[in-house]
């Protein structure tokens, strides 16, 4: 069966939109002219377009530029867009104008015929609320579109992945602390080194996730001016001159986050430094959760044949071939979202480079779209690999025990009593003859055995001399 459509029209001309469709022409020619990908710029961007126009629209109101009545029709069909009631109706592709004016004019347009919509009058009319006149009154794509990168990527770091972060941290510092009797041997350049607690390993762990979380935050202090009030190149035409003051203020009070109008309108829509520290930041968190996650597999590896010294939760079976093999699936898990992470960042950081010409930046769709996916899995990663790994975590201390005797580094601690060449000849002597560190002291009676115990105490070894 035919769709059902209608007829708008925009600067260019009349086009066919689907008679559903909240959007009108200008997102409908977006639609035929940008058949790429796919890929649509999510409910945390389309929220933070929903907010801005909302508080676009008081903002103009207060300032005497949009009516009151007007105002609230804007205003309630907003709150339909933040709610995420619209989303199906932004289907403009990721990969598009690189102002996203598109993306801006799919708002304006679903916003308006909402409005209308509520009014009782015809989509499409453009009365009483015209997309242009009403909806973008006081902004352009051109600062809108930037304004929306910073509070989506603000409100997913602080609502996201904060969070997910928060509930890994606990989840290490428990190991850290159930873990903290357990003595096992280091290792360094993948050798066997002096002894360390299993809980100290873990506590290195937790730190790193709670670093992260404090560059999650740096991250959102990045983003926090706001282009919103620069309009078309950094001047503000066309907009009052608290316009972008008051809708900052606006837009803190709804997000709970700290944002101020741009120190300088030009830097905030000529460039995107902000943006790409931001994104730089997330990728550290990502480096962070591949170093833990790399290391709780190989510290698993085994069960019999690798190091075995942590037992990791079974979550599924390993082999279509080998009858009862269990992999380290939640590690690999989390080591293939850094690799999304480490790219997503990666396009950012070229689209920060060398889209930024003249006077407005043209890649901020792309960066917005890389930069949410990365925190949105980064997020649902950390989550996941609390839950379903890191929780279930178990130490084989009898492992610990077995390698640390075994371990040739126990000499270190002799080191400084009988001389580093003496404990030297000791390590060379114990690997040859496949002996222990201890078994090799007490055959060549280097001391006596209370003192020799004393120093081959593994735990002891963990702190620091007194």
């Amino acid at each position: 069966m035919p769709q059902e459509t209608r007829a708008e029209k925009d600067s260019m001309g009349v086009m066919t939109v689907p008679e559903h469709a909240l959007w009108g022409a200008s997102t409908q020619r977006a639609v035929e002219n940008f058949p790429i990908s796919g890929y649509r710029l999510g409910r945390r961007f389309i929220r933070a377009l929903g907010l801005i126009k909302q508080s676009a629209a008081e903002a103009n109101e207060t300032l005497g530029t949009v009516p009151a009545e007007k105002t609230a029709l804007i205003v309630k069909a907003a709150q339909e867009v933040i709610d995420g009631s619209l989303d199906d109706h932004f289907v403009v592709d990721v990969f598009q104008t690189g102002s996203g004016t598109s993306t801006n004019m799919n708002a304006n347009e679903v916003i308006a015929n909402r409005a209308i919509q509520m009014s009782g009058g015809v989509v499409g009319s453009k009365a009483p609320i015209h997309p242009n006149d009403h909806v973008n009154q006081s902004q352009s794509s051109n600062d809108v579109i930037p304004t929306a990168l910073h509070v989506s990527g603000s409100e997913a770091l602080k609502g996201d992945l904060i969070p997910d972060l928060e509930r890994l941290a606990v989840a290490l510092e428990k190991n850290a602390d159930a873990f903290d009797r357990i003595v096992k041997i280091g290792r360094t350049h993948l050798q066997d080194a002096t002894p360390i607690r299993l809980g100290q390993e873990f506590s290195g762990y937790a730190s790193q996730i709670r670093l992260g979380i404090e560059r999650a935050k740096k991250a959102i202090y990045a983003l926090r001016e706001l282009p919103i009030g620069g309009t078309a190149v950094g001047t503000g035409i066309n907009a009052h001159k608290d316009f972008g003051k008051t809708v900052a203020a606006l837009l803190s009070k709804k997000t709970g986050l700290e944002f101020v109008e741009a120190a300088n309108h030009f830097e905030a829509q000529h460039a995107k430094d902000g943006f790409v520290e931001a994104s730089g930041l997330l990728r550290t968190v990502a480096l962070s959760l591949g170093k833990i996650a790399n290391d709780i597999r190989l510290l698993g590896s085994g069960p019999r044949c690798g190091i075995g010294e942590l037992k990791i939760p079974a979550t599924q079976p390993g082999s279509s071939i080998m009858p009862g093999k269990v992999n380290p699936v939640m590690s690999e898990m989390v080591l293939q979202v850094v690799a999304h992470a480490i790219g997503a960042d990666a396009a950012v950081t070229h689209a920060g480079a060398t889209l930024g010409t003249l006077d407005l930046h043209v890649g901020m769709p792309v960066m917005a779209y890389h930069f949410l996916e990365s925190v949105r899995i980064l997020s649902a990663a950390a989550r996941v690999f609390a839950d379903r790994c890191v929780t279930g975590i178990e130490a084989d201390t009898e492992r610990t025990e077995q390698l640390i005797e075994q371990s040739l580094a126990m000499c270190t601690s002799l080191a400084p009593v009988i001389g580093y060449d003496t404990a030297a000849s000791m390590a060379k002597k114990a690997y040859e003859t496949g002996k222990t560190v201890r078994q090799v002291a007490l055959e060549e009676g280097v001391l006596p055995e209370d003192r020799l115990n004393d120093l081959l105490d593994a735990r002891s070894m963990t702190e620091p001399s007194d």
